[in-house]
Order: structure tokens, then C-alpha cells, then sequence
């Protein structure tokens, strides 16, 4: 049986299409829709990236961006928070923010929905890690417990409540615990 090649995609025909809500990312070649957030994961995406930006956005230290398109090795993905070194945000001539981030950041968060499967997820943050995110965190609301992945270490699992999840070295005044985390799901 002799099979005809569909047409696939590449990266820049990908990046012409509109943008879908919820995204779209490209992904070796394919085009993946990311699931729609449900209730516990906008709560913990938007806590999280307002948290970020309060402590570290003033100091001029780092900035959190929520569903912001990355592109760069090959692939084009929308994590749900993440976080660039003030001095690795990209800007366009005028000294604003850009629109296009073709670097990847320096910390980038995952956060389960419950149809998701892990292992995309987690192929996703490997390659973040490949491409010089110094960390990557997995948050399960479900299972109340954050994966970190850092490069060419070890994954650490943190599930108990007075837990303090690591954060990269963008600043050590950051600090939240699973229980503070989980918490924002009973306001």
C-alpha cells in the first residue's frame, strides 16, 4: 500500500495561522491544542503569575507572563507562566516588551489540567531545559504536589504542606510553600 504524504507544516507557515484560543502549539511538526483551563488551574496561574510579578517585577529582577507564545529550537509552545530576567526580556526598537519571544525563559510553569496527559508535559519542560530554562515546575491540583525539574538534575517531588518549592536563583526573597499554593483553591 502506497501512502500519500500529507502536507505538514512547517514552523513559519505555523506561526502565520490566527491564533487560537486556547492555543495552539507546535510541536515536531504537529499542531497540538492545548486544553481549555478549568477552575483550579486559572485560579493557580493567575495567583502565581500576580505572586511573581509582585515580588520580583518592582525590583526590576524578573517579570511573569502568563500564556505567553515561545518559540525557539524548533518549536512554538505556550506554557502557563513564564518567567525572563529583566535584562533577557525581549524588546522591540521603541524599548517595549516585544510581541515575539523567540528565547525561552528562565523559569517556565506547567499546571495540570485533568484531561492532560503528563508525559507531553513533561517532554515539554525537557525541552525548555535543553534550550537554557534553569527551571521547570510541574503543579498537580489534583494530587496537591509541584515537580521541579532543573537541568541535568534529578526530578524532586514536593508534596507536603510545609514544603518550600526551590525556585531558580533569580531571588531568594521568593518563597512559597505547597500549603500557601494549595490554599489559593479555597478563597
Amino acid at each position: 500500500m502506497i501512502q500519500t504524504p500529507s502536507k505538514t507544516l512547517t514552523l513559519e507557515e505555523f506561526l502565520k495561522l490566527p491564533e487560537t484560543k486556547p492555543a495552539s502549539e507546535y510541536i515536531d511538526g504537529q499542531i497540538i491544542q492545548k486544553p481549555m483551563p478549568q477552575g483550579k488551574h486559572s485560579i493557580i496561574q493567575g495567583e502565581l503569575t500576580t505572586l511573581i510579578n509582585a515580588i520580583l517585577k518592582p525590583k526590576k529582577i524578573a517579570r511573569a507572563f502568563p500564556e505567553l507564545r515561545c518559540t525557539f529550537g524548533g518549536r512554538s509552545t505556550v506554557p502557563d507562566v513564564s518567567v525572563f530576567v529583566w535584562e533577557r526580556i525581549p524588546r522591540d526598537e521603541n524599548g517595549e516588551v516585544a510581541n515575539t519571544f523567540l528565547i525561552a525563559p528562565d523559569w517556565m510553569i506547567e499546571i495540570l489540567s485533568p484531561d492532560q496527559n503528563h508525559s507531553k508535559v513533561i517532554k515539554k519542560i525537557l525541552h525548555y531545559l535543553n534550550h537554557n530554562t534553569q527551571m521547570g515546575w510541574l503543579i498537580d491540583p489534583e494530587e496537591k504536589s509541584v515537580f521541579v525539574y532543573k537541568p541535568n538534575q534529578q526530578v524532586e517531588v514536593f508534596d507536603e504542606p510545609e514544603a518550600i518549592i526551590p525556585v531558580p536563583s533569580l531571588n531568594q526573597d521568593f518563597q512559597l510553600t505547597i500549603q500557601n499554593l494549595f490554599s489559593w483553591l479555597l478563597e
